[in-house]
């Protein structure tokens, strides 16, 4: 059992003969996963990447030993960060994603044959590998020719443009290591230049729940930058507290279409969820105001 033990990535535990992944990133909340096996495992040069096959939640995407996405949920959250802007503006052609290495909002975003380029821009090579060797039900081994996929720092990537892009999508991981800089004022300012005019950008700015700070000062951050801001909402089983928020920063009045123009093979997106995931609940509404 001592020999299992120490062969094992760092952030994973043997317990009564089964494997456990157990997240304790906070001081008094302890997540674990059964796990089946471990798929993929590796150092890069930005972190820990595993692959893992766990029993409740299929195969997952673990960064520094915390779940990212997983088979089961992954299609919620990646369909609300993407579906949500290209519906609110039907007639982009240049998407920009920053992070994203699971493929999964790439993925989404070439299903609307309207668009004509997807720069995926993320700085760890192996995650975007490794995904789309290893988790197809997220990435579905993505290989459209109008996803680009570059291999960079994401805040210097966008530092650089000016007037590109109709759509930024910001996927990153949560505000520490290599994504810590994804929620800076002066990364949302970049982002802005970056848009074209009647462009928009949204990011993922964490759970109600246990991160209202992050929401509320990435909310401040981007209402300084854009005269249209919102919030919608989205569950996701698999990150802490369930309910996740997403933060839109427009230079015109968001409107959705009175018809959806949804691809047909969407699992949580529909145009009844398209209305509802921006009426808040009274709590979120109360700390935006």
């Amino acid at each position: 059992m001592k020999q299992l033990q120490d062969s094992l990535p760092p952030y994973l535990k043997t317990e009564n003969g089964d494997l456990w992944l157990t997240e304790d990133d906070r001081e008094n909340l302890k997540i674990s996963y059964r796990i089946k096996d471990v798929i993929f495992s590796q150092q890069s040069a930005f972190q820990h990447v595993m692959i893992l096959d766990s029993y409740d939640f299929g195969r997952m995407l673990v960064l520094d030993g915390v779940v990212q996405t997983t088979s089961i949920d992954g299609h919620i959250y990646n369909e609300m960060i993407s579906h949500i802007p290209l519906q609110l503006h039907p007639s982009a052609k240049k998407v920009l994603i920053i992070g994203g290495g699971d493929c999964g909002a790439a993925k989404e975003a070439a299903k609307y044959s309207h668009i004509e380029q997807i720069d995926m821009v993320e700085i760890d090579e192996m995650v975007v590998q490794s995904c789309k060797e290893h988790l197809p039900a997220v990435s579905g081994n993505l290989s459209d020719p109008r996803v680009r996929f570059i291999y960079t720092d994401g805040v210097a990537f966008v530092k650089e443009r000016e007037n590109v892009y109709d759509i930024i999508i910001i996927d990153s991981s949560d505000p520490v290591g290599p994504a810590e800089a994804l929620f800076s004022y002066d990364f949302y300012a970049s982002v802005r230049r970056a848009l074209k005019d009647d462009g928009l950008m949204v990011c993922q700015s964490q759970s109600p729940i246990f991160h209202l700070d992050i929401l509320k000062q990435t909310h401040a951050n981007i209402r300084q930058l854009f005269p249209h801001v919102a919030v919608y909402t989205a569950t996701v089983p698999t990150y802490p507290g369930g309910l996740w928020s997403f933060t839109i920063g427009s230079s015109i009045p968001l409107s959705l279409p009175e018809t959806a123009s949804l691809p047909n093979d969407t699992k949580y997106v529909n145009e009844a969820v398209l209305k509802q995931c921006f009426q808040l609940p009274e709590f979120m509404r109360k700390e935006l105001e």
